[in-house]
């Protein structure tokens, strides 16, 4: 059984540890706690590990976060992992910092990774976590805030959420997305 878990971002130093993306920041913390690492591959590095007799495949597309289905649609077929085996790690402006959100489909939101995936895959209908980034930024600021890097006070909670992501993914395969959803959605993290 294959599990493609996916963490969306943007490749190069100028966007490491940004809050656009923390997908990749995700996907990184759940492949080193296995001790996978990354290689780069077609269209995204790609880490690969066992849980309990499943397979995940990790990838970060190096597509750029606006073409993101490119990659995703590229390694589902190749490893031929089922839609409900996907899971989307990404960046959410519309929920607190202090909260993340398990859901088996959804819209875009406006958010250009998403839509990639959506087109590629043509559908709405895949698992994905959102990552409250918040949107603590003045009228006009959104992209400048996206591609921030997080304040030295957001710093301590964003590495605990991370580690809670780790988990939610690991919960996500071993028990399936209702039982996850039903502790993750609603909980708050704070330090």
């Amino acid at each position: 059984m294959k599990f493609l878990i996916v963490g969306l971002g943007n490749m190069g130093n100028e966007y490491s540890h940004t809050r656009h993306n923390i997908g990749f920041d995700v996907a990184g913390a759940l492949a080193a706690k296995h001790q996978a690492a990354f290689r780069m591959d077609r269209l995204a590095a790609v880490a690969e590990f066992k849980l309990k007799g499943k397979t995940l495949i990790c990838i970060l597309p190096s597509t750029f976060m606006n073409l993101s289905g490119k990659a995703v649609k590229y390694w589902m077929d190749k490893e031929k992992i089922s839609i409900e085996h996907l899971l989307v790690v990404v960046d959410e402006l519309a929920l607190p910092l202090q909260k993340l959100r398990l859901r088996p489909g959804g819209s875009d939101a406006g958010h250009n990774g998403l839509k990639s995936i959506n087109e590629h895959l043509q559908t709405i209908n895949y698992p994905r976590l959102r990552f409250g980034i918040g949107n603590n930024f003045p009228k006009g600021m959104q992209v400048d805030y996206v591609l921030g890097r997080w304040t030295s006070e957001e710093e301590p909670l964003v590495k605990k959420k991370i580690e809670a992501c780790v988990e939610v993914i690991e919960s996500f395969v071993l028990t399936g997305i209702e039982r996850t959803m039903n502790s993750v959605n609603k909980i708050e993290i704070t330090l």
